[in-house]
């Protein structure tokens, strides 16, 4: 089981690669920030996709999605000088809190 979860954190990896990626293409008017997103936003599904072979798609993607959407979310603070408001924050917080409660309490993961 801990291999899917290499999968998946590489698939999480990749997409937030390919999403800061995409925010540097400026539109895809940059061209190599344009092949960087194609190329991260391909392995993150191929890497998804190895994930699905072990675990069930919904908690898969919801994982993949809520962690890559917050740690996007730092990264844009962090390169991009993004200053997200009150609401903003207390939004990722509950998806955090999602994702913990998939993990911990949900019977569709494997422990």
């Amino acid at each position: 089981m801990w291999k899917y979860y290499l999968f998946l954190a590489g698939a999480i990896v990749c997409e937030i690669a390919g999403t800061s990626a995409l925010k540097a293409s400026r539109g895809f008017t940059v061209p190599a920030w344009a092949v960087l997103t194609a190329a991260a936003y391909g392995c993150s599904f191929w890497l998804l996709g190895l994930t699905l072979k072990g675990m069930s798609l919904g908690v898969a993607y919801a994982i993949w999605a809520g962690v890559g959407m917050v740690l996007t979310a730092l990264v844009g603070m962090v390169v991009f000088k993004e200053r997200p408001d009150l609401p903003a924050l207390l939004g990722i917080g509950l998806i955090l809190i999602g994702v913990a409660v998939i993990h911990l309490f949900s019977k569709t993961v494997s422990h």
